[in-house]
């Protein structure tokens, strides 16, 4: 196993990795919407899904992976009123690729997120 590391994401806030690489895989940890400054959590459901995407793609990115390999992600919404916003920027970021998906409601996510995404992506061969 190899942990990964990135100061363009925010640092672990408790005790667990950024992302894992095993078996061919790199299991991104859920990235709520948090500056990699750890400056704080944008206003609106909008910039957050962007900035919880963004510390996704830099953690695969720093496991010479990317938005390209994920092959299925979990979408935590603080509301499911949130989804079709949520949806909108999720598939303007992603694009063409379209990986297996969860979206699940999770009414108290931490520091008051509206939004937090895991991934799970192919490492690099």
């Amino acid at each position: 196993m190899q942990t990964i590391l990135t100061s363009e994401a925010p640092a672990p806030g408790g005790h667990y990795s950024q992302a894992i690489v095993a078996n061919g895989f790199v299991f991104v940890a859920g990235q709520l919407p948090i500056a990699p400054d750890g400056s704080g959590i944008p206003a609106g459901v909008e910039a957050q899904t962007r900035q919880s995407l963004a510390n996704v793609e830099a953690i695969l990115r720093a496991a010479k992976s990317g938005l390209d390999q994920v092959v299925a992600m979990t979408v935590f919404v603080s509301d499911i009123a949130h989804w079709p916003e949520v949806n909108r920027v999720y598939a303007e970021v992603l694009g063409a690729h379209r990986p297996a998906r969860t979206v699940a409601v999770s009414p108290q996510l931490h520091f008051g997120a509206l939004v937090e995404i895991q991934a799970t992506a192919l490492a690099p061969r």
